[in-house]
């Protein structure tokens, strides 16, 4: 089987770099669905899997059988249908990634870091901090935790490395499941002075777990967003659906 992404991926991800580097504009129609496919050399049944990836993340409008209209004035969007890097996602976009690692330090594993990661309690871990930008405007502290063999790995990365994880592919080390967990978050210092906020300012908190193939957890992650950059698209069914609420945390 080959390991290369299946063709809708490649055709939305075009197709979603056109709609943010303004080729079409909000309320403009995409090409017709045969236009579409004769382009890229795929069948129309491929050309429905992207525009139903690009409908799922909000920039176009789900009528069938109908040119797509282009959606403007919301948020840059990701979805938990597929899950990216910060830097990936941010690339499928338009936008240029960026990153800088504020602190990388060896610690011992709080309960509920060992509880994630599964470890025992107060191994050892690394911490490290990182604020990451779009096109150079901060947007993101990201917070995230590795068991101490990944960690090691991280602390070895230049400060100004876009993307952590596909360094660590390159070291064998891959992300393929996560869960998320979304709420809201006070700024506190360090987000005020990364961000350019105030401190108690509202940000969107992603906490996420990530694990490798064989379901070792690699990574516990907290991340803070300002509010309106970002926003995040689930798509589910009355047959199937991934998506859960419970109560937060006081």
């Amino acid at each position: 089987m080959s390991s290369k992404s299946p063709l809708y991926r490649k055709v939305a991800g075009d197709l979603r770099t056109a709609i943010a580097a303004g080729e079409y504009g909000s309320g403009a129609r995409l090409p017709a669905e045969d236009e579409l496919a004769r382009r890229y050399g795929v069948s129309r049944g491929t050309v429905r899997q992207a525009l139903a990836s690009l409908r799922a993340d909000g920039l176009v409008t789900s009528r069938r059988g109908a040119r797509r209209v282009v959606l403007g004035g919301a948020p840059r969007l990701q979805s938990f249908g597929e899950l990216r890097s910060f830097a990936r996602w941010a690339r499928s976009l338009g936008e240029e990634p960026g990153g800088r690692t504020v602190a990388v330090d060896p610690a011992e594993a709080t309960e509920e870091e060992a509880n994630h990661l599964q470890l025992p309690p107060g191994a050892g871990v690394f911490k490290v901090m990182r604020v990451r930008t779009l096109s150079g405007v901060p947007v993101m502290v990201e917070r995230s935790t590795y068991p101490e063999r990944i960690g090691r790995l991280v602390a070895a990365m230049d400060v100004d490395e876009v993307s952590h994880s596909r360094q660590l592919e390159l070291h064998g080390v891959l992300f393929t499941d996560a869960h998320h967990t979304i709420d809201v978050a006070s700024a506190d210092a360090d987000d005020a002075k990364l961000l350019g906020c105030g401190a108690g300012h509202a940000l969107l908190r992603e906490r996420r777990r990530s694990t490798d193939p064989a379901g070792t957890p690699v990574e516990w992650s907290e991340d803070r967003y300002l509010p309106g950059t970002v926003a995040f698209t689930v798509h589910n069914s009355v047959a199937s659906s991934a998506l859960g609420r419970q109560l937060g945390e006081e």
